[in-house]
Order: C-alpha cells, then structure tokens, then sequence
C-alpha cells in the first residue's frame, strides 16, 4: 500500500507540473524496458508475499505475472523433476530443497549482471553451504520452525520442547520428517543430519514416548488449527504464527523458538534450468531485493529480511526488527540448525518419519 501511495503522489505531481515522471526518479525500482508484453510463471509458498508485490513489479514492467502456490516443498521439488511441464520462471526452495535442485540439475545458474540489487544481501546470507558461491540461488526470507500455541489454554508460557511434549493441551505436529525428527535428535544431543540408523531409531522412540498429547499431524496449517480453536499448541514457520498474531490484532496467541534450539528456515529465489523466462526471472528476482520491495515482503509475512538495507534504512517495522522471535540475539542463533539434504538423506528420514506415524496411529 505505501508503495501504491508514492506511485499515485508521484502522478499527481507530475500531471499538476505537466511532466512525467520515470521510475528512478519517483525513488523506487525502475525496470528495464525490454520485457514490456512478456509473461513471468511464478511458484511461491502459500502466505509469503506482500499484497502488492506482484501487481506492482507487473505495472513496472508492463508484464503478465502468472503467480501460484503450494504449501509444501515436495510439490515444488515434484514439478521439476517431472519436466517443470508447467513452465515456471521463479521457484522458492528451502535449504533442503536447493541442495536437492543443485544436486540433481534442476536450477539455471543466475546472471548477475541482471540483479545488481544482490549487493542488498547482508553477507551473513551470502555464500551458504546449500549454494556456494550464490551460484543459483538468492535468499528470499529467514526464519525459524518453533511452537505457536494458545495462551488462555495455557497455565504458563511455552519455553522449551520439553513443555509441549509434557503439556496437558491439544498439540499438532507439522507432517515435516526432517523438522520433527530433527528436533528430536537435537533434544538428544545429536547431529540432526545423521544418516545413522540408530540415531534415528532414538529420534523415532523420542518422538513415540512424547506423543501423548498429539491430536493431530498438520500439513502446515497448524496457524489455522490455532486460529479455529482445534489445537492449544502447534509446530509451526515463525511467520505462519506471527501472521495469525497480526490479523487478529490480539493478545490470543504466541510464537517461541525453544530454548534448546529449533531449524533456522532459509528460503532462496531460484530459477528452473528450463525456465522459458529465464531473462525477465532475473529481473524480478532484482526487483525482489530492492529494500522497500523487500521490507514490504518481511513486514507482510514476518519473515526476517536478509536484506541489509531494508534494515539499515527502517523499513522493517521495528516491532518485528525488535522481537527476538523474528531477528533472534546471537546466543539464540548459536543454537539454531541447518538442514543438508541428498537423496540418502531423504530416504532415511522418510522411512523413520513413517515408521513414527505408524507407532502413534496417524
């Protein structure tokens, strides 16, 4: 909405002075001219954009945005290893999912010299293990997967995985193998990146022994499970809880990234390697990093931005720039995790993930 204001007070000013005004010069991200006609296939998580963000970026460069969603990352994965038949331009992988598509060919590597905003990105998001050397993907958004939960069905805040697994609440689980066995293994002290059959087995009994409370296993709906009164307490993407939060405008519910740590979710912008858009995909990955595009993005999704200067200039609302849930303090983050993915990794999450659901009968 601001960005619509600037652009209508711009107008105006430039229809009482009989002039007309280029982007760069309304003092936001002008767009190359080239693509004016041309379409653009995006595939984006469900909740993860700003309202006008696409709608926007079509009126700067007089383009079609052809934009759909999933609400997982085994269906974008799915897409293109099937042949991306559905023509996508721009995907949004997480960690596990980029090295995934690095691995097996699936991405086109990124022409920088159509994304000069790249040198937006805070250094600390640059280079990361799943990518090296930002070779075909840019971060998009940062967050975490902690508990959401209910604080009237509460007697006391939530702190720790320990307190969900031993409240005497409704509890859902996010259907995530690799986030639910991996915090597990790290309740346990171990890597939750092993490939080792016995940690797995302990990971698995863990969750098994704390299940208890278990009343459902949600697709990443548990925001709505909250919302609807059909779960106390929830496994959920930080922004999926901090969503909830904003459009109630209340006092209902709360998000915590538990004190023994939890998975710190990196989210890129990523090109298929049989994009037909290749050229304009690039340019809206530019417009993407701009700092108030970005800030427009975080401050909608409450995501962290990993763009310097969104922060750096105060577009993130400095009550989600402030709240160590969002942009956690140094000592949270050290205990934060990665996920690494490759198909042996997959498989063996896969399996145990079953062999959990199976023991507790869901």
């Amino acid at each position: 909405m601001r960005r619509w204001m600037i652009a209508f007070i711009s107008v105006m000013i430039a229809s009482m002075t009989g002039g007309t005004l280029n982007a760069q010069e309304q003092g936001f991200w002008a767009c190359p001219p080239q693509y004016a006609g041309q379409s653009l296939h995006i595939f984006n998580w469900t909740t993860y954009i700003a309202e006008d963000t696409i709608s926007n970026f079509e009126s700067l460069c007089h383009v079609t945005v052809n934009y759909n969603t999933h609400s997982s990352d085994e269906e974008m994965v799915a897409a293109l290893r099937a042949g991306n038949k559905e023509g996508y331009d721009v995907v949004f992988p997480e960690t596990t999912s980029a090295y995934l598509l690095r691995n097996e060919k699936l991405l086109h590597p990124l022409n920088y010299a159509n994304i000069p905003n790249f040198a937006n990105i805070d250094a600390v998001f640059k280079d990361r293990s799943f990518d090296p050397g930002n070779v075909y993907a840019v971060l998009y958004l940062w967050g975490s997967v902690g508990i959401g939960y209910r604080k009237a069905a509460l007697p006391k805040p939530i702190t720790s995985w320990n307190d969900m697994f031993q409240a005497n609440s409704r509890v859902a689980w996010i259907n995530n193998g690799r986030l639910m066995l991996g915090a597990a293994l790290n309740m346990l002290g171990l890597d939750p990146n092993t490939t080792n059959a016995a940690d797995l087995d302990r990971a698995s009994a863990y969750l098994i022994a704390n299940s208890r409370n278990v009343t459902e296993i949600a697709d990443d709906t548990g925001q709505d499970l909250l919302m609807a009164g059909k779960a106390d307490i929830v496994v959920e993407y930080s922004g999926d809880i901090f969503q909830i939060i904003d459009q109630c405008r209340c006092d209902d519910f709360a998000y915590v990234i538990p004190q023994e740590g939890a998975y710190s979710d990196l989210t890129s912008m990523a090109i298929p390697a049989n994009a037909p858009n290749i050229a304009l995909a690039e340019t809206f990955i530019d417009y993407i990093l701009d700092p108030q595009v970005g800030a427009d993005i975080a401050n909608t999704t409450a995501y962290g931005s990993p763009n310097r200067l969104a922060v750096e200039q105060g577009l993130i609302y400095a009550q989600y720039l402030n709240d160590p849930s969002i942009y956690p303090p140094h000592d949270v983050l050290a205990k934060m995790y990665s996920l690494i993915s490759d198909d042996t990794i997959e498989a063996v999450f896969n399996a145990a993930w079953s062999k959990t659901l199976k023991a507790i009968g869901r």
